[in-house]
């Protein structure tokens, strides 16, 4: 079922950009903050809203690493895999994470809390190693600070994640 107040944010949002094509990024954000991620049905809402072919829609969607089309976890665990943070340990740290959380790159855990993916540069080699975590930059990583984040991360409560568990 199409979302009208989704319709009236992409079209109100579009009319701010020469042709529509040019709109798609934003249109995404927005269909991913208000589903949580990027099903084939929001992709094709925003496909419909901005008047494109469905394909490019999922073209764009699919290329960059900041759209989900599967569902992640309340805590999206980014971490960067580029030169700079490879040299300074993000090779230990993703084992680390891998260990602690019991899912490898590219899992969501059980209780769907926790997500884990490994990207190729967040653009941050000043703070390497660096990992995003949701909308954060954690960086100048250790062993030590990262097994301290994911400690504060896990006792908190899990009512009412943000994304739910993930699904099959």
């Amino acid at each position: 079922m199409k979302d009208q107040t989704l319709k009236q944010q992409i079209t109100e949002m579009a009319t701010r950009y020469p042709a529509s094509r040019s709109a798609v990024m934003p249109a995404l954000h927005l269909a991913q903050a208000h589903y949580g991620y990027l099903t084939q049905d929001a992709m094709a809402e925003v496909a419909e809203y901005l008047h494109l072919p469905r394909v490019t829609v999922l073209e764009i969607a699919t290329f960059y690493s900041l759209f989900h089309t599967r569902r992640v976890g309340k805590y999206h665990l980014q971490l960067c895999t580029n030169l700079s943070c490879m040299l300074l340990g993000a090779e230990r740290l993703q084992r680390q994470l891998e260990q602690q959380l019991d899912i490898r790159c590219g899992e969501t855990t059980a209780d769907g809390r926790f997500t884990l993916t490994a990207v190729e540069c967040l653009g941050a080699c000043e703070m390497a190693p660096v990992m995003q975590l949701n909308d954060d930059y954690c960086g100048h990583l250790n062993e030590q600070r990262l097994a301290e984040m994911l400690q504060t991360l896990q006792e908190e409560p899990n009512s009412n994640p943000e994304n739910g568990p993930p699904s099959s």
